[in-house]
């Protein structure tokens, strides 16, 4: 496995870890809507730091669009949960400005990952 490969699947699994964390704090821990702003957040980024991994099948055969949707992913995953997460345990309701942009990397990385699988190499 290359480094690069390496750093990115490494940082999925912390998405992954801290999306778990998130989860489990919103439906053990918080109250009122910070309760919801963590299942959310840990929600989304454990699918994203899923479709990381999914991505990851696609780079080692070839794909640098896949490459590209995996980043997107990850970036879009830390900036929509971490902004939820960081509104949810700071009461700082500007922070939910932030979560839109989070949003639409998200969708990006979608948009990215059909890209590559439809116009990749056939097998």
């Amino acid at each position: 496995m290359t480094p690069g490969a390496r750093l990115l699947l490494g940082l999925a699994a912390l998405v992954g870890f801290a999306s778990v964390a998130a989860g489990a704090f919103g439906a053990h821990g918080a109250v009122g809507p910070a309760r919801d702003w963590l299942r959310t957040a840990g929600e989304y980024g454990l699918i994203h730091a899923l479709a990381v991994f999914a991505a990851a099948l696609m780079i080692r055969e070839g794909s640098r669009a896949a490459g590209i949707a995996a980043w997107l992913f990850l970036g879009g995953a830390v900036i929509f949960s971490g902004s939820l997460d960081a509104m949810a345990l700071s009461g700082q309701l500007w922070l939910g400005a932030v979560t839109p942009i989070g949003g639409l990397l998200l969708l990006a990385g979608w948009a990215t990952l059909a890209f590559a699988a439809f116009t990749g190499r056939p097998t």
